[in-house]
């Protein structure tokens, strides 16, 4: 059965490349002939779900619409306007600047709360989003590797290795992951830089700063990401906690808003721009992840890059890094690196060596493989969504345009980083 899933599986996110209006009912079908077939057994449907995710999107949704509707997007983009000179600066501000908040708070919460400042500065400048979308997704993919809360791929490997918050800064006395990824966002900032180079139309500058209608949104939005931080650091909580977090503020806001407004409207506006199509999308790529999984793939995968790297470190190092990078391209990064830490372990014993600059190159692989292709993270489905919504068409090429240089602009510096500092 381990060749009938990869075929599936491999055929579905092909015709997903290529249809990509039609991604979430060919994950949605995709996942049902899993099910059918028994490849995913009835029992383990609910394992494969990730409902904290799918739950943090829904309640992050509908607090992003809340704040929309308050116009303070439109007044964060009054204010990113007036310090950047052009266009070009404007998009790497923006990407530098959800780099920063996807280094404490999820992937996809920070580009649900950015992407809407960024639609503003489009909207103002008449030019189109899909780029600076795509450049915040990948942007935010990055730094999710830099810190212990940044993504849960992070989370993964702290929790593991019995890392506190502080070792992702300096660990073992030396340097840790944060700078290996600090170092990628510079170099690719700089691919950015050249990607914009020619968008130098002038920032037109607004006569007076848009006013705020209501500030309470924002203050829900600013709570939800000290208690993403807070929760990050409570022993054994609910899986769901994150997505509990996102949907209880969401609940407190739609209260609030309707004793403002006293009119039915102010719950069913809101909750109309949660976006169930991306939700659907991801509900069926976590059921076909689950049926390849449960039917070895995954396992299969990760023994043979341990083969590939024979018992020479640097080797089994490179490829670990570049095979992951392949592999998250196409298939979600946590049943992935769920496999691999234990496997490094193993390794590890037999080769009687120090893991570190493994696990390290694994996280570093997986967390940016996603960035290659659109449908590689969960921030680039979502950021798509959002476009979608908007009206615009992301091409696989408008993606892979940024997507990719971005990509290695990051690894490579990272790739030399750890192995310098941890290898050597």
């Amino acid at each position: 059965m381990i060749y009938a899933a990869i075929s599936i599986f491999a055929v579905a996110y092909i015709l997903m490349l290529v249809f990509s209006k039609y991604r979430p009912y060919i994950a949605l079908g995709t996942a049902l002939i899993f099910i059918i077939t028994g490849m995913l057994p009835l029992e383990k449907i609910m394992d494969a779900i990730d409902f904290n995710v799918l739950l943090m999107i829904a309640g992050t949704m509908g607090i992003v619409a809340l704040f929309i509707e308050s116009r303070m997007p439109e007044l964060l983009a009054d204010l990113i306007m007036e310090k950047v000179p052009n266009v070009k600066w404007a998009a790497i501000a923006m990407a530098l600047f959800a780099g920063i908040i996807s280094a404490f708070v999820d992937n996809v919460a920070t580009v649900l709360m950015i992407a809407p400042v960024a639609l503003e500065i489009c909207k103002k400048l008449k030019t189109s989003p899909v780029p600076f979308i795509i450049a915040i997704a990948v942007s935010s993919n990055l730094q999710g590797a830099a810190t212990l809360v940044g993504d849960t791929t992070a989370i993964m490997l702290g929790s593991a290795l019995n890392m506190s918050f502080m070792d992702f800064f300096w660990y073992k006395g030396r340097p840790g992951m944060f700078l290996a990824v600090e170092f990628g966002a510079v170099v690719s900032a700089i691919i950015l830089a050249s990607l914009f180079r020619k968008e130098k139309a002038p920032i037109p500058k607004a006569q007076e700063r848009t006013k705020v209608n209501d500030y309470i949104p924002s203050i829900l939005l600013l709570g939800m990401i000290v208690l993403l931080i807070a929760a990050s650091f409570i022993p054994n909580k609910p899986d769901i906690a994150n997505g509990l977090i996102c949907c209880g503020l969401l609940l407190a806001g739609l209260v609030y808003n309707f004793a403002k407004k006293k009119n039915v409207s102010a719950i069913t506006t809101p909750l109309k721009e949660i976006d169930l199509e991306t939700i659907g999308l991801l509900f069926g790529l976590f059921l076909m992840i689950g049926g390849i999984a449960e039917q070895g793939v995954i396992d299969a995968a990760a023994g043979l890059l341990a083969k590939m790297g024979g018992g020479n470190i640097f080797v089994l190092y490179t490829v670990i890094v570049w095979a992951s990078v392949l592999i998250s391209a196409f298939i979600d990064n946590i049943p992935y690196v769920a496999t691999m830490i234990p496997l490094i372990a193993g390794l590890a014993s037999v080769l009687n060596i120090d893991p570190t600059v493994l696990y390290f190159g694994l996280l570093s692989g997986a967390t940016l493989g996603g960035n290659c292709t659109p449908i590689g993270a969960s921030a680039n489905i979502t950021g798509i969504g959002i476009l979608r919504k908007e009206g615009y068409t992301v091409k696989n090429s408008d993606f892979f345009k940024i997507g990719i240089p971005f990509t290695m602009a990051a690894i490579i510096p990272a790739y030399i980083y750890l192995w310098i500092m941890y290898g050597i």
